[in-house]
């Protein structure tokens, strides 16, 4: 009996030292409710700014036009979501798409977004966007070709518009030309206005002289390289009428002096 009584004491003692040794539950304090909710307003700020930001980057699809090297540039951004952006350059008489990646930081959306490799002229573009106001990016590009320098660019918010009312011959857009009108224009002046029609559907040249006859003009925007299917029927009319000219200017020129 005295052993018995004895290992009952022992246990006695052992279960009270346990029960001695666990913690207490926690009871929040006012001071920690406080904080708890500090935390929260934190997490539920984060989360609205994130939420936010996803709204907000489709705010810089659209077109950015401007000066790149000796060329006039329009980079067009067609998709910005969930962290990834695609889109296309047109420039120099080509039109290159390209995938990348933007990120939010800083108030300003940072984009770098890879042209295809497939082409010589194809690269790497690095640009800013500003998030409250997408008016003007900026940016670098890095062309495959070590061999190539970068070129730093600041872009304009612009969108292609067809507009038959502008350039130096817009009655050929506008109206069926006669042969009073081309038939005393030299060749030079004849090759320009056909192709001023090309340019006032965006179309970007690939030949040098043209590129640079165009680009001067605050109302060109490269905007296809196929022009195929926007020609009015009028259009194609006059191209055909002066290209005939063309031709006659060429061959008849220096007979009748111009």
């Amino acid at each position: 009996m005295k052993r018995i009584a004895l290992t009952s004491i022992v246990s006695l003692i052992i279960a009270s030292a346990l029960v001695a040794c666990k913690p207490a539950a926690h009871v929040d304090t006012p001071a920690d409710k406080v904080a708890d909710a500090a935390k929260d307003a934190v997490k539920g700020q984060a989360a609205a700014a994130t939420s936010k930001a996803v709204e907000n980057v489709s705010t810089i699809v659209g077109s950015y036009v401007g000066q790149f090297g000796d060329n006039k540039i329009t980079l067009l951004i067609t998709k910005a979501a969930d962290g990834v952006v695609s889109g296309r350059t047109i420039v120099g008489g080509n039109d290159r798409p390209f995938d990348g990646t933007l990120s939010l930081a800083d108030g300003s959306y940072t984009i770098e977004a890879r042209e295809p490799g497939d082409h010589k002229d194809d690269g790497v573009f690095q640009f800013h966007i500003p998030e409250t106001d997408p008016k003007q990016l900026e940016g670098t590009w890095k062309s495959n070709d070590t061999k190539r320098p970068e070129k730093t660019y600041t872009l304009e918010r612009k969108k292609f518009e067809y507009r038959p009312d502008v350039g130096n011959w817009p009655e050929a857009s506008q109206r069926p030309l006669k042969t009073a009108d081309v038939e005393n224009l030299p060749k030079a002046e004849l090759e320009f206005m056909r192709n001023e029609i090309f340019a006032r559907h965006g179309y970007c040249f690939a030949k040098k002289n043209l590129r640079q006859q165009f680009e001067n003009e605050p109302w060109y925007v490269p905007n296809t390289v196929d022009i195929k299917g926007f020609l009015t029927d009028i259009e194609k009319k006059n191209i055909a009428l002066i290209k005939r000219y063309e031709k006659y200017a060429e061959e008849y020129g220096d007979e009748y002096g111009r």
